[in-house]
């Protein structure tokens, strides 16, 4: 997977904002440079997010040396729905790393993130 560095791009968002958000992303727009085209982004689902989790680490629970910048301390929005309520989806607090399901009509930051080459 290819992680868009800036952790804060045009965030925060509500959930539907974020998807269409992640899908228009492009090379040339915040700083790509990576000859993307729009569609090649989208909204991670909960288990990649998580993937990044270093629970030995606190604000953020992420590995030492990260590539990303102006990263929050909040839940960022994933694309996975949580089942059965389709007004939630699932999200994980770079901060904590506490994973939880909230209103898609609340705004989080975006972590965007596309398949790697």
């Amino acid at each position: 997977l290819v992680w868009l560095k800036n952790a804060n791009a045009d965030s925060p968002k509500t959930w539907a904002d974020a998807v269409v958000f992640c899908n228009d992303l492009e090379s040339g727009s915040y700083g790509l440079a990576d000859g993307s085209l729009a569609g090649d982004w989208r909204l991670p689902n909960v288990r990649e997010l998580q993937s990044l989790l270093d629970y030995s680490n606190i604000s953020p629970v992420l590995p030492s040396g990260h590539p990303f910048l102006n990263l929050q301390s909040n839940v960022y929005w994933t694309s996975t729905t949580f089942v059965g309520q389709e007004l939630y989806a699932w999200g994980v607090n770079l901060g904590s790393g506490v994973v939880e399901f909230n209103h898609k009509t609340q705004s989080y930051p975006i972590l965007a993130v596309r398949d790697g080459d």
